[in-house]
C-alpha cells in the first residue's frame, strides 16, 4: 500500500492533548505527522486527547502531509477505542506502538474493518522492541494494509541495554532487519528520532546517516528540525540532474536496441535507471 516515492523526509510526533500543537501543525512543512495518543499523552487525558485528534483531522487544514494517528496497545484501556475513533476521521493512517507480530496487525486491521475504515486507510508499525524487531519479516507481510515501519530507537534502546553511540553501532543490525524486511514488501520506512534538540550537527549526521542506512525520512520530536531533515532526506539538484540525463539516454539506447549505456565514461544498466525514475518522482512530488 505505501507509495514509496511519497516524500516522508521529515515525520513530526505531535501530542494529542496539546489542541495549540494540533493547530500549529497546519503550518509547519513537515511531510508528515505523527499525531500521537500514547507516549505523548497522560492517562487522564487520553480521552480528550482521542477527540482532539478526531476532531483536528476532520477540520481538515493540513494540507499535502500524511496524517498518522498513533493509537494505544490494544492491550491498554483505550486501544481498541482508538481505532474505532481513528477509523473514520480521515487520517491516512494508524500507527501501532510496539507491534511484536502479525497477529496484531491482523487485530486492528479488523477493527478498522468492523468500523467501516477506508481500504485506502493504511496501518503502520512501530518497531521498537527486540521480539518486534526479530519478526519484522513476519510483521511486514502481515496485511495488504500495511504501509510502512517507523523506528522506535529510543524504546529499543532501553531493552537492548544499548547505549546511545553518534554511530550507532548498537542499532545496526536492528535498522538494518527493519529496513531489509520493509524493502522486501515494498513498505516505506523512517528512522528514529534523535533526543539531543542542542546538538544541531549531531543531528545532521544523523540524518545523513540515514539516508546512506536507505531511510525514507527521520521522525522529529520538535519543529526546529524539520529544515534540516527535509534538505538532507531531498535528492540534490545534481542527483536528480543526473537521473534525469540517464533515463534520456537509456531511452535512446533501448530504442536502438541496445540494453546498456555508457553515460560520461560510467556504465548504465535498467537497475540504474529504475532509481532514477525513483529520485525523479520523488523530486517532483517535494517541488508540488
Amino acid at each position: 500500500m505505501a507509495t514509496t516515492s511519497r516524500p516522508r523526509r521529515s515525520v513530526l510526533y505531535m501530542p494529542g492533548s496539546n489542541p495549540r500543537a494540533l493547530e500549529k501543525a497546519r503550518t509547519l512543512a513537515a511531510d508528515g505527522l505523527i499525531l500521537d495518543l500514547e507516549d505523548a499523552v497522560a492517562p487522564d487525558a487520553k480521552e480528550d486527547a482521542r477527540r482532539q485528534v478526531v476532531e483536528a483531522v476532520q477540520a481538515g487544514g493540513y494540507g499535502r502531509r500524511e496524517l498518522l494517528v498513533r493509537i494505544n496497545s490494544l492491550a491498554s484501556p483505550w486501544g481498541q477505542a482508538d481505532v474505532i475513533a481513528a477509523a473514520t476521521c480521515g487520517a491516512d493512517a494508524i500507527l501501532i506502538p510496539k507491534v511484536e507480530s502479525a497477529d496484531t496487525v491482523r487485530q486492528v486491521e479488523a477493527i478498522m474493518a468492523a468500523a467501516d475504515a477506508p481500504a485506502t486507510m493504511a496501518v503502520w508499525c512501530m518497531m521498537e522492541t527486540p521480539r518486534g524487531i526479530l519478526r519484522a519479516e513476519e510483521i511486514a507481510g502481515a496485511s495488504p494494509r500495511l504501509g510502512g515501519f517507523v523506528m522506535g530507537t529510543s524504546d529499543l534502546a532501553k531493552d537492548l541495554h544499548c547505549l546511545h553511540t553518534r554511530d550507532r553501532l548498537p542499532m545496526v543490525t536492528s535498522l538494518s532487519l527493519c529496513l531489509l524486511a520493509a524493502r522486501a514488501y515494498g513498505l516505506a520506512i523512517v528512522d528514529g528520532v534523535y533526543l539531543d534538540l542542542n546538538d544541531d550537527e549531531g543531528f545532521e549526521f544523523a540524518c545523513r546517516q540515514g539516508l546512506e542506512f536507505g531511510f525514507d525520512g527521520k521522525t522529529l520530536i520538535h519543529p526546529k528540525t524539520i529544515e534540516a531533515a527535509n534538505r538532507a532526506f531531498a535528492p540534490s539538484e545534481k542527483e536528480i540532474e543526473w537521473s534525469r540525463k540517464i533515463i534520456a539516454a537509456h531511452a535512446e539506447a533501448s530504442a536502438a536496441g541496445k540494453g546498456v549505456v555508457v553515460v560520461d565514461g560510467r556504465l548504465v544498466e535498467n537497475l540504474h535507471v529504475e532509481n532514477a525514475r525513483r529520485v525523479v518522482a520523488l523530486a517532483e512530488q517535494i517541488a508540488g
